[in-house]
């Protein structure tokens, strides 16, 4: 074998080698970044569940308030019920219309319940209720902890799709048929935060 076909079948060599551990380089980063974002979304799921969870005892101890509240109550009753019965899970990641489908409807049960914690408000002989006062200082909490979880979701989304779209990790995620995840995204302005309660207690 001559030294020039030598030559040339070493760089042939170092080039299959080179491509190799280039498209290697996303074989193991971006299922485990894959698997954090699905994670995250986990505890955002968790903590608008949990939210949910509370707005039967606050729907009972302002039952009590006035009769023509009644259909605001119903309101929230129902966006909760809506709320709770669209489900995203972690293979609806990157589905846009699945997520903004999830969003709407947490949107929609969130300004229900603002609704509900306005017109309570109305009524002073609610607002020393113990029970009351107790379930407004956890509905505070719950919104906080919803923001920090979905902060805490798209942080791991933005940092998994950087992952599968920059190079060289972008050559194994398309090898695996990876592809770039939904964040969560507040459908009216400021539904992200916490509504502010000060001043109502």
């Amino acid at each position: 074998m001559s030294l020039s076909a030598l030559a040339r079948k070493s760089r042939n060599v170092l080039a299959l080698a080179a491509a190799l551990s280039l498209a290697a380089c996303g074989f193991n980063s971006v299922p485990t970044k894959q698997e954090a974002a699905k994670a995250k979304w986990a505890d955002v799921q968790a903590a608008f569940q949990e939210r949910a969870n509370l707005v039967p005892n606050l729907a009972a101890v302002a039952k009590g308030a006035a009769t023509q509240e009644k259909e605001i109550l119903t309101g929230v009753v129902e966006a909760r019920a809506k709320a709770t019965s669209v489900q995203v899970n972690a293979t609806d990641l990157n589905d846009p219309a699945k997520m903004q489908q999830f969003q709407a409807a947490q949107a929609q049960f969130g300004q229900s319940l603002s609704r509900l914690l306005v017109s309570v408000e109305q009524y002073p002989d609610l607002k020393s209720i113990v029970n009351y006062q107790m379930l407004q200082t956890q509905l505070e909490g719950q919104e906080n902890r919803i923001r920090i979880s979905v902060r805490d979701y798209n942080a791991a989304v933005q940092d998994y799709n950087t992952e599968v779209r920059t190079f060289p990790t972008m050559i194994g995620a398309k090898l695996r048929g990876a592809d770039p995840l939904v964040p969560y995204q507040a459908t009216t302005p400021g539904a992200e935060n916490a509504p502010s309660l000060e001043g109502k207690i």
